[in-house]
């Protein structure tokens, strides 16, 4: 994914590039404690189908902000988790939670 990203003039719109959407944020959020496998994400990230889950996955993946672990068993089990970068990401993730929580509270 990081060579489909469009040259950014700031920072902050490479960084909103990285993580932006609907649901990139909310995902990172839930794998700040570790691993989950898709059904818990599925769960954990409440309104999105199958089909969003499956790419919104893909594209942290390729932006390499999360791993997907398989393992060789029967039936296949696959885990998803932060990698050093996605974990980088996690304080400021928190951070725009708590605003928001503020915001919601106040609007």
């Amino acid at each position: 994914m990081k060579n489909k990203i469009k040259k950014a003039h700031c920072a902050v719109d490479y960084a909103f590039q990285r993580i932006g959407g609907k649901y990139k944020g909310r995902i990172l959020w839930v794998l700040r404690d570790g691993f989950l496998r898709y059904g818990e994400l599925k769960r954990a990230v409440v309104g999105i189908t199958p089909k969003m889950l499956t790419q919104t996955l893909k594209e942290l993946e390729a932006d390499e902000l999360i791993v997907r672990k398989v393992y060789l068993e029967v039936p296949p089990k696959v885990e998803y988790s932060l990698t050093d970068t996605g974990k980088e990401l996690i304080p400021f993730i928190g951070q725009m939670r708590s605003w928001g929580e503020k915001q919601m509270l106040t609007n």
